[in-house]
């Protein structure tokens, strides 16, 4: 009776289609050039950071592991999933999505508090992942990113908005990406706002260096020197 379920299970499972699917990756067994097959591939993927301190129910700690989230342009069947994940992979086996914020979600641990958190800043986007595509992102996570962006444009010095949207694309950074597309006035006022009061910093610096200096030429002209008798 068990053995007639576990085939009926199997055999649903396998039949089972789906555009989007995890797995299990795990260091000691995936090729050393996972990610790199994984962009090669063409697949929109999404890797999580690496869970290091996850621990089971009983307070044993997990194998440390990363997910991945995998995504066809269409509907793949649980073989084709399967075969793509053991053989570039080296993961067991997937598992189909019913959401794909869920999993995103999951990456993180943001959504379980009782779990070990990690940085959602680490998780990596492959061949131009956006969550947006898949979900429509809340005012707050849009918020977030705008933040994450600006920090970007100081951090990294960026003067126009075409660099912007090239160091968001050439980053993996597709929400940010997104929320840069779609705010296009406020990150151009941004990034001219910042040109500018950087360059009458720079002005006022000046200004203030060559009036010092004319000020000591000035005292200099003005010193009289008196002949020994």
């Amino acid at each position: 009776m068990a053995e007639s379920k576990k085939k009926e299970n199997s055999t649903k499972e396998k039949e089972v289609k789906s555009k989007f699917w995890t797995a299990i990756v795990y260091e000691d067994s995936a090729p050393e050039d996972w990610r790199e097959a994984l962009k090669i591939s063409g697949l929109v993927a999404a890797i999580s950071p690496y869970h290091d301190r996850d621990v089971n129910p009983t307070g044993e700690p997990k194998k440390p592991h990363w997910h991945v989230i995998l995504c066809w342009d269409g509907p793949t069947t649980f073989n084709n999933a399967k075969h793509f994940v053991q053989t570039e992979l080296g993961s067991p086996i997937p598992k189909a999505l019913k959401t794909v914020r869920g999993m995103y979600n999951y990456f993180s641990h943001k959504d379980n508090p009782e779990k070990a958190q990690y940085d959602e800043a680490l998780i990596e986007h492959i061949n131009g992942f956006s969550l947006a595509e898949f979900v429509e992102l809340t005012r707050g996570e849009v918020n977030e990113a705008i933040k994450r962006t600006l920090r970007i444009i100081r951090e990294v010095g960026i003067t126009e908005y075409s660099g912007l949207l090239d160091f968001l694309d050439d980053n993996g950074l597709g929400n940010e990406w997104d929320v840069a597309k779609n705010n296009a006035y406020l990150f151009n006022t941004y990034i001219l706002s910042r040109c500018n009061a950087e360059k009458k910093y720079a002005e006022n610096i000046a200004k203030i260096a060559a009036a010092k200096a004319q000020a000591e030429r000035a005292a200099k002209s003005e010193t009289v020197i008196t002949p020994f008798d």
